[in-house]
C-alpha cells in the first residue's frame, strides 16, 4: 500500500466524519446561539434554559438525519471494504 492510498483513505476518513458530524454541530451551535442571545437580552442566567432546549434539538436532528448517516455510512464501509481486496 502506498503513502498516497494512505493519505487518500485518511482524507476520505475524515471528510466522512465532519459531513456525519456537521448537521448536529450546526443545529447545536444555532440554537445555543439563539438561547445565548435571549438571555443577554432577558438578563435570564439559568443554565438548564440553555441545556435542555439543546439536547432536546440534538435529539431531534438526530432522530431526522438518522436514515442519511447510517446510510452515507454504510456506503463508506462497503467501498472500503470492496477496496481491500484491491489493495495488496
Amino acid at each position: 500500500m502506498s503513502e498516497v492510498t494512505i493519505v487518500a483513505l485518511f482524507r476520505e476518513a475524515v471528510m466522512q466524519v465532519l459531513m456525519l458530524a456537521a448537521p448536529v454541530l450546526i443545529i447545536g451551535a444555532v440554537v445555543g446561539l439563539i438561547l445565548s442571545i435571549f438571555q443577554a437580552t432577558t438578563s435570564i442566567q439559568d443554565q438548564t434554559l440553555t441545556f435542555v432546549p439543546k439536547i432536546i434539538a440534538i435529539f431531534l436532528t438526530l432522530a431526522l438525519f438518522f436514515p442519511w448517516m447510517m446510510q452515507t455510512l454504510r456506503e463508506y464501509t462497503i467501498s472500503l471494504f470492496s477496496m481491500i481486496s484491491t489493495l495488496s
